[in-house]
């Protein structure tokens, strides 16, 4: 019992830390985004509705510090910014995937089931 309580705290370590990597209501959503190619900030201002710009920046910084998201900056005037998906970024699709089958699965099973809003 002892090392069955040890093991899934180890597993509970490693998913908060998965979590706090793309955990929050916007670093999914801008992974998906980057998943289909290089975009700068207005675009993915323009694809995630509701999302403020000082929000955008703060979420793409903190993905950047994690080593998901690339920042490429060009010296031109006015200055263009990209964002990509790193190796690491890139490792996250399968997640992603997962998590997309998973709800495709709960919610076929579970039609007249709702999963709350995390507003």
């Amino acid at each position: 019992m002892k090392a069955e309580a040890e093991s899934d705290r180890r597993l509970t370590c490693e998913v908060e830390t998965t979590l706090k990597v793309i955990g929050g209501r916007w670093k999914v959503l801008i992974i998906r985004e980057l998943i289909t190619g290089v975009k700068r900030f207005g675009e993915l201002q323009r694809s995630l509705p509701g999302i403020t710009q000082k929000m955008l920046t703060q979420q793409l910084r903190e993905m950047e510090e994690d080593g998901i998201v690339h920042r490429q900056v060009y010296a031109e005037i006015p200055p263009k910014v990209e964002y990509s998906l790193t190796n690491l970024g890139e490792s996250l699709k399968p997640i992603l995937y997962a998590m997309h089958d998973w709800a495709v699965e709960h919610f076929q099973q579970n039609s007249g089931v709702r999963i709350r809003n995390s507003e």
